[in-house]
């Protein structure tokens, strides 16, 4: 396969690679890998459509990189496949969501944040396995991504044959629903290409739509990012919506809801990771507990996790929202009120609408 050290590219049997990298991914802990035809011509269309609306809010940066999220070879020259992995997250044990969210005194933490930040540990495992594949056929053009750069990481999940794009934007796979990561390759070596996963497997199930807490998912494969819970608690940076408050609910950090009633996630299974574990019991935090946290303690307990990067201004502003939609207890007014002159404007802002929701006799001050 190679000469002097280098890769022959024509004495590389690509299909016996391709398989090879399938079995080497799964050794590093994916429950699948597959290859992705990087043509998302149509994939592209409905992007430009979907900002062109206006619905990313401020993610700027999903418009920042232009048809490079779309067009793999113009972000990394010489692409012409990417190898797609999915990784489930699902935490082996933890208090069951819908307990989390039928109990207005805890706070609810999407199920991707409980344990150590994805980013780190996909972008790691990808590493491992695009070196493992230089071993094999020697040096070549290899870049990994999770979650990490302007990639579709959808749309060539489904092109790897890695599931269909649900009615929630979410990808599933028949066997496995959608608790799953997604990481990828881009390379220059021309694997064959998996077929693109065939169909549309949702029917008339319209369960996400009718269930978004904020209605945000407006129609099927149309999430208007502004109205979604994960962007008011993670991605936005200034107040939230007064109207949108009350139909947040408990939710601190990120939404399942649209995961949690999928049928497809009767499937679904718990992760063997140890690194996506639950830490310092974030499955069944009181909001009182959480809203105590010092600015050191947040830094400190969410070392390495995938909350920080809400910051601690954003954690007390979404935690004071859950407050102010829980009940009025003595508990959460004195916690409330120990807020109420902080530093923070936003935090102050918050607090206090939360204490006019549960104690409107603590007026102003």
């Amino acid at each position: 396969m190679t000469q002097g050290g280098t890769p022959r590219r024509n004495a590389i049997d690509y299909g016996e690679l391709a398989r090879c990298i399938k079995r080497w991914g799964t050794e590093l802990g994916f429950q699948q890998v597959g290859i992705a035809d990087i043509d998302l011509a149509e994939d592209e269309h409905r992007l430009a459509a979907w900002l062109s609306a206006g619905m990313h809010g401020e993610m700027g940066y999903m418009a920042r990189h232009g048809t490079r999220r779309s067009r793999p070879e113009e972000l990394v020259p010489g692409t012409v496949r990417a190898i797609s992995a999915r990784m489930d997250y699902l935490p082996t044990r933890s208090r069951h969501p819908l307990k989390v969210l039928n109990d207005p005194e805890r706070a609810y933490v999407a199920r991707y944040a409980m344990g150590r930040d994805y980013h780190k540990v996909l972008r790691g495992r990808l590493r491992q396995l695009a070196r493992r594949i230089e071993r094999a056929v020697g040096p070549h053009g290899a870049r990994v991504f999770s979650d990490s750069a302007p990639v579709l990481e959808k749309a060539l999940g489904r092109n790897a044959n890695l599931g269909w794009i649900g009615k929630h934007t979410c990808l599933i796979h028949p066997r496995a629903g959608s608790w799953f990561f997604l990481g990828e390759i881009y390379t220059d070596l021309p694997l064959p290409a998996d077929p693109s996963f065939a169909g549309d497997h949702c029917g008339s199930c319209t369960a996400c739509i009718r269930i978004c807490p904020t209605g945000a998912i407006i129609g099927s494969r149309r999430l208007d990012a502004r109205r979604c819970i994960s962007y008011l608690t993670i991605e936005l940076h200034g107040p939230i919506p007064v109207e949108l408050r009350p139909l947040i609910g408990n939710r601190v950090f990120g939404c399942d809801d649209c995961q949690l009633i999928c049928p497809w996630n009767k499937f679904a299974r718990r992760s063997v990771e140890p690194d996506f574990a639950v830490r310092h019991g974030l499955d069944n935090a009181r909001l009182t507990e959480l809203f105590a946290w010092s600015e050191e303690e947040f830094l400190r307990r969410t070392e390495g996790s995938p909350i920080r990067r809400t910051g601690y201004l954003r954690w007390l502003r979404n935690l004071a929202v859950g407050l102010g939609n829980g009940p009025a207890s003595a508990a959460a007014v004195a916690a409330l009120n120990r807020r109420r002159h902080h530093s923070s404007e936003l935090v102050r802002e918050h607090v206090e609408w939360a204490l006019t929701r549960i104690s409107p006799g603590n007026g102003p001050r």
